[in-house]
C-alpha cells in the first residue's frame, strides 16, 4: 500500500495537465472536451473553521455540473469539507455564483454543492453524465481540471487498476476507506481535486481524488455510491449511510488461505465471481462499537444477510439500506465459520455536525475518522483548534478531552454543560489524550477566559447549508479573589538571599498577534521595584505589548493576576503591576538599584528564576558595555536602539534576571532581546544599566511620556569623524567631554513621518543638544526630554544648528484592535516608521485568519490600508467609520501600501456569517470586547 510519503491529496490547486498522445482520434477528443467543458467549474472554497481532520483554509479546486436544472455540482469531500465553508463557482465564461454545501459523504471522498441556476445569465452549462460501469482497465481517459482556478487543463491517461487500496494521506488526516480506488497510468502526477474523469463519449467514469508524488499515477474514486447519492439528493431524499464501525481491506486469495479461508469457500467464490481476486477482511474494529468483541482483525467476510459478499460495493449497498436494522454477517476465522448479528449504525449520526468555539478554540465530538486513528471509542471531545484557551496550557490540536472540571466528557453537550458552570477567571482541571499517545492521559489546569473572543455553539443546518450559531451562557459571576500569603526560601548565597524577595516569575499570554509579535506565550523573571504599588519590571521579550493576560508567581507558590502598567516605547522594558492586597503578608520588598554605573571588569552575580521557579545565581564579570546593534525585523516587532548594554563573561544560557553586586544591589536588568532573522526568532541576553532602569521607574510613577528625537544613531570613532571632515575644534571638545569614549554620534536611520525626518539626514554627526555636548546614547536621551531641542550637527563639512521638535511617546502601547473580514487591524505602530522609514499612515494588518475573506482576497499581514471605496483611512477610527453599514457579501475596494510604500488595490467580499466584525479595546476597567454591528 502506498503510504504517506508518496501519496498526495489532489488537493486544492489545479495542475497544468498536458495532453499526451494515446492513439485516439484527436478530433474526437477535441469535440468531446469542447462539448463538456462548460460544465467544469473552478471552485473557490474557504473553510472558515478548523474541523475534524482539516484546518481552516482558503483553497481552489474543481467541480462539475451533474444536474443543471437543480444546480448540483459534484466534487471531493475534502473540498466540500465536513465543517463550515463559504464557496463560489467560476464557470468557463468567468461568471461567478455562490455555492451551498448540500452533501458531504461521511467516509468517501465526494460531496455536492448547489448553486442557483437563475444566477447564471450568460452561460448554459453542460450537465455531465455519470457512468459507473464505464471504468474499465485499459480505457483511455481525460481528467479535466483547472489551473489554480484560472484556465482549463487536461490530463491524459489510461485506467490501469480497478482495485487499488484507497490512498493514505497520513495519520490524523482525512483518509478514505472501505472502498476500492481506480489507478491510472499517466504522463504526470496529480490533478485538480474534484475533476471529472471522462471517456471519449464525454461520460464521467470516475472522480479524481489523489495522486502519487513519486510515481506517474493518479487515483480516482469509483462512481457506484456517488451515483446513488446524486440521485437521492436530486430527489430531495436523505442519503442513508450505514456502518458496522469496522474497517475492511481487500486481501488476495493467497493471503486469505494463510488466514484460514477454506478451499470450499474459495471455490464457491471463484465460481460465482470469476473476475474477483480476493475477499474482504476485517482490519480494525472501533472499540466500544457493536462489532467490538464480535468481529476481530483477520476475520474473512463471506456473507451478509445470506448473500455472498464479493467486495466493497455490495457491502455498502447492504449497510446503506439497513440503517437501524440488524444484519447477519458470516465470517471465517482460522478456518471456522461464525455467524454474528450486528446492528447497522447511522454514519451521519456518528459524524460531528456541531462545534463549540470558546477562547478562539474549536472543539466537537470525536469523529469516526479520528476514532480510527486513535483506535478508541467514539467518545470524548476533539480539539480541532486549540486557539488561545488551550494553547496557554499546552493542550494541542488533536487532543481528545475525556474529563473537564472533574466531570466525564463523552460528548459536546457534556463539555458545554460543564463550561456553563465555570466563572471567568476560575480554573478547572482538564484531562485528555493525544494522537501520539492515545492510551495515556495528560492533565492540565485551564483558566476560563471569555473576554477576548466570542463564545458560541454552531450547528449545521443542511436545509440552509449554513452553521447558525447561538451564544453560550456566560457562566456564574466571578468570585472575588482571596488574599493569600507565602514565604520565600532562604539561601546560603548572600546575593540570592538579598534578592529572593524582589524576584517573581511573570507569565504573559497574548490572545492576538499584534505589533509584529507572532508568538503568544512568554515568561521571564520580573524585578519588584515598588512593593507598595505592586510594580514589577520585566523586559519586552517577556511582556512585548500591552494587550494580554499577566500572571505573577511569588516564591513558586502563590500566583496572582496582574496588568500591564507601562510599555517603554524605546527600550526593552515594561512594567506590570499586581494588587499588593492579594499577596497578604508575603514579605516582598523592592530591589535596590545600584548608584554607581557598572564598568568592564566589575564582579557581578547573574541572578534569575528559571521556568521551574527556582532562584539561581552565578558569579561572573562584566566583559564590556557596548552600543546595542540589532538587525531590523521582518515583521516590524519591537527592536531596541540607542542603548548601551552590558555583556558578561561566560553568561548562563536561557535565564533572565538581574546583574547584581555583592550586596545584592541591581547593576543591570539581565534582559532577553528578540532577534529576528528571516522567519526565525532567537534571543540574545544583555544587561540594561541601572541608570536607565531608575529613569524608567520614575517615568512610570509619574505617568509621563517619553520624549524622543526619533532618530537612530550609531557610534563613529573620532578618527573616522575627522576623515569625514569634523573640525579639530569639535574633536577636542568631544575628547574633553568624554575622555574614555572618543566617539561621535551619527544618524543612521530616521523615523518616517517624524519632525526629525524632515530636518535631519542620515550621516549627520550629532555634536550637541541645546549647546551641551553629547557623545553617548544616554547623553542624547537625557538631553532630549523636552518638547523641542536645538541639535548641533556636522553636515557636509559645516556646522549647522537645527531646531527639531521631539515626539512625546506614550507608554500605554496598543489601545485597540479590530477583527474585520478575518483580518486583525490596528493603528500602524511606531516600528513600521522606525525600521522602514515610511510614514505611519493607514491601518496596519497585524494578522489574517486562514479561511477568511482576508486570505481569499489577499489582505496580507504587514500591509497598511489607506482607503476603502475611495474614503481615506488614516487611522483605525476612520477605517471603522468607512466600513460601517457594509452588509454580508458586499464588495469593497481597498487600497493598501506595503513597506516600500507601493500601492496595491484589491477587492474584498465580506462574510458576516462566519467573520463578523468586533473590536477589543482598553477601557477604564481593563480590556473589553464589543461587536461592530454591520447594520
Amino acid at each position: 500500500m502506498v503510504r504517506t510519503s508518496v501519496v498526495v491529496c489532489a488537493a486544492v490547486v489545479g495542475l497544468v495537465l498536458p495532453v499526451v498522445s494515446t492513439g485516439e482520434p484527436v478530433s474526437g477528443w477535441n469535440e468531446t472536451l469542447q462539448r463538456i467543458s462548460s460544465g467544469v467549474v473552478s471552485l473557490r472554497v474557504d473553510s472558515t473553521r478548523a474541523f475534524d481532520t482539516d484546518w481552516n483554509s482558503s483553497s481552489q479546486a474543481t467541480g462539475f455540473v451533474v444536474d443543471a436544472e437543480a444546480g448540483l455540482i459534484l466534487t471531493n469531500r475534502h473540498v466540500v469539507t465536513p465543517g463550515p465553508v463559504t464557496a463560489e463557482a467560476v464557470f468557463r465564461n468567468n461568471e461567478e455564483v455562490a455555492l451551498t454545501p448540500v452533501y458531504r459523504d461521511p467516509v468517501h471522498d465526494f460531496g455536492l454543492f448547489r448553486y442557483d441556476p437563475t444566477a447564471l445569465r450568460f452561460i448554459e452549462p453542460t450537465e455531465l453524465s455519470l457512468d459507473p460501469s464505464g471504468a474499465q482497465i485499459g480505457r483511455e481517459i481525460r481528467v479535466v481540471g483547472n489551473d489554480a482556478g484560472e484556465q482549463l487543463s487536461i490530463l491524459a491517461g489510461t485506467i490501469a487498476r480497478l482495485d487499488r487500496r484507497a490512498p493514505a494521506y497520513g495519520r490524523g488526516k482525512y483518509n478514505d476507506f472501505n472502498t476500492y480506488y481506480l489507478q491510472a497510468a499517466s504522463g504526470t502526477s496529480g490533478g485538480s481535486s474534484g475533476s471529472p474523469v471522462i471517456d471519449i463519449d464525454g461520460n464521467v467514469v470516475a472522480l479524481n481524488a489523489g495522486g502519487s508524488a513519486q510515481a506517474a499515477s493518479s487515483f480516482f474514486l469509483p462512481l457506484q455510491r456517488i451515483a446513488r447519492a446524486v440521485d437521492l439528493v436530486r430527489r430531495g431524499d436523505t442519503v442513508s449511510r450505514g456502518t458496522l464501525q469496522t474497517v475492511f481491506v481487500a486481501e488476495p486469495y493467497d493471503e486469505l488461505r494463510r488466514l484460514g479461508l477454506t478451499e470450499a469457500v474459495e471455490s464457491q467464490m471463484r465460481q460465482r465471481f470469476p473476475d474477483n481476486t480476493g475477499l474482504l477482511v476485517v482490519s480494525q474494529v472501533i472499540p466500544g462499537s457493536s462489532a467490538d468483541n464480535a468481529l476481530e482483525p483477520g476475520d474473512i467476510v463471506i456473507r451478509i444477510d445470506g448473500e455472498l459478499l464479493p467486495g466493497f460495493v455490495e457491502l455498502a449497498e447492504t449497510l446503506d439500506s439497513h440503517v437501524g436494522e440488524v444484519v447477519d454477517v458470516q465470517i471465517q476465522r482460522g478456518g471456522v465459520s461464525h455467524h454474528v448479528e450486528l446492528p447497522v449504525a447511522d454514519l451521519h449520526a456518528i459524524s460531528p455536525d456541531s462545534f463549540v468555539q470558546f477562547g478562539n478554540a474549536v472543539v466537537h465530538d470525536l469523529s469516526y475518522q479520528q476514532a480510527r486513528h486513535y483506535n478508541r471509542a467514539l467518545t470524548g471531545v476533539y480539539v480541532a483548534n486549540p486557539g488561545y484557551l488551550f494553547s496557554t496550557v499546552a493542550v494541542p490540536r488533536g487532543a481528545v478531552i475525556t474529563e473537564f472540571a472533574g466531570q466525564p466528557i463523552r460528548h459536546l453537550d457534556d463539555f458545554e454543560d460543564v463550561l456553563a458552570t465555570l466563572a471567568d477567571g476560575s480554573r478547572a482541571p482538564i484531562r485528555f489524550v493525544t494522537l501520539e499517545s492515545p492510551q495515556t492521559e495528560s492533565l492540565r489546569i485551564l483558566r476560563i477566559e471569555r473576554r477576548w473572543f466570542p463564545s458560541q455553539r454552531c450547528e449545521r443546518n443542511d436545509a440552509e447549508g449554513r452553521w447558525p450559531c447561538r451564544t453560550l451562557v456566560t457562566g456564574p459571576e466571578a468570585q472575588p479573589l482571596r488574599p493569600a500569603t507565602t514565604a520565600f526560601t532562604s539561601s546560603d548565597v548572600s546575593v540570592e538571599q538579598a534578592l529572593a524577595a524582589s524576584m517573581v516569575l511573570v507569565n504573559f499570554d497574548m490572545p492576538y498577534a499584534v505589533s509584529g509579535v507572532g508568538d503568544r506565550h512568554f515568561y521571564g523573571t520580573g524585578l519588584v521595584v515598588d512593593a507598595e504599588r505592586g510594580f514589577v519590571m520585566v523586559d519586552r521579550n517577556t511582556v512585548p505589548v500591552a494587550l494580554g493576560d499577566v500572571t505573577l508567581t511569588f516564591a513558586g507558590s502563590l500566583e496572582v493576576p496582574g496588568r500591564v502598567e507601562y510599555v517603554h516605547p524605546l527600550h526593552n522594558l515594561a512594567m506590570v503591576a499586581y494588587d499588593p492586597a492579594l499577596i497578604g503578608d508575603t514579605p516582598v520588598r523592592a530591589a535596590a538599584l545600584a548608584e554607581r554605573a557598572a564598568r568592564a571588569g566589575d564582579d557581578v552575580w547573574m541572578t534569575g528564576l528559571g521556568g521551574d521557579h527556582r532562584l539561581s545565581s552565578q558569579k561572573t564579570v562584566v566583559a564590556s558595555i557596548d552600543g546595542l546593534a540589532l538587525p531590523a525585523t521582518r515583521t516590524m516587532r519591537f527592536r531596541d536602539t540607542n542603548l548601551e548594554a552590558l555583556t558578561v563573561v561566560n553568561a548562563p544560557g536561557g535565564i533572565d534576571g538581574v546583574l547584581a553586586d555583592a550586596r545584592g544591589r541591581v547593576v543591570a536588568l539581565w534582559s532577553s532581546f528578540a532577534v529576528q532573522s528571516g522567519n526565525n526568532v532567537s534571543q540574545v541576553y544583555r544587561g540594561i544599566p541601572a541608570d536607565v532602569l531608575r529613569d524608567f521607574v520614575a517615568t512610570v510613577r509619574s505617568g509621563s511620556a517619553v520624549y524622543s528625537l526619533e532618530a537612530e544613531l550609531g557610534y563613529t570613532p573620532l578618527a573616522t569623524a575627522r576623515k569625514l571632515g569634523l573640525s579639530d575644534d569639535w574633536a577636542e571638545r568631544l575628547e574633553k567631554h568624554n575622555p574614555r569614549r572618543r566617539q561621535v554620534l551619527g544618524v543612521t536611520r530616521l523615523v518616517g513621518g517624524s519632525p526629525a525626518a524632515q530636518t535631519l539626514k542620515v550621516g549627520d554627526m550629532v555634536l550637541a543638544i541645546d549647546g551641551a555636548v553629547v557623545s553617548t546614547y544616554r547623553d542624547l536621551e537625557q538631553a532630549t526630554q523636552r518638547p523641542s531641542v536645538t541639535v548641533t550637527v556636522w553636515r557636509n563639512n559645516a556646522l549647522q544648528e537645527i531646531v527639531v521638535p521631539t515626539v512625546a511617546l506614550s507608554g500605554r502601547g496598543i489601545e485597540r484592535v479590530v477583527l474585520w473580514a478575518g483580518a486583525l487591524l490596528q493603528d500602524t505602530h511606531r516600528e513600521v516608521a522606525a525600521q522602514r522609514g515610511v510614514e505611519p499612515l493607514g491601518v496596519y494588518v497585524a494578522f489574517f485568519n486562514y479561511g477568511s475573506p482576508a486570505t481569499r482576497y489577499g489582505l496580507w499581514g504587514g500591509r497598511r490600508i489607506i482607503e476603502v471605496d475611495g474614503v481615506p483611512t488614516p487611522d483605525l477610527a476612520a477605517f471603522v467609520a468607512a466600513v460601517a453599514g457594509k452588509q454580508d457579501r458586499d464588495s469593497l475596494r481597498i487600497k493598501t501600501l506595503n513597506f516600500n510604500d507601493a500601492v496595491e488595490v484589491t477587492t474584498l467580499k465580506l462574510d458576516e456569517r462566519y467573520w463578523p466584525a468586533y473590536e477589543v479595546y482598553r477601557s477604564a476597567d481593563g480590556w473589553a470586547r464589543r461587536s461592530l454591528d454591520a447594520s
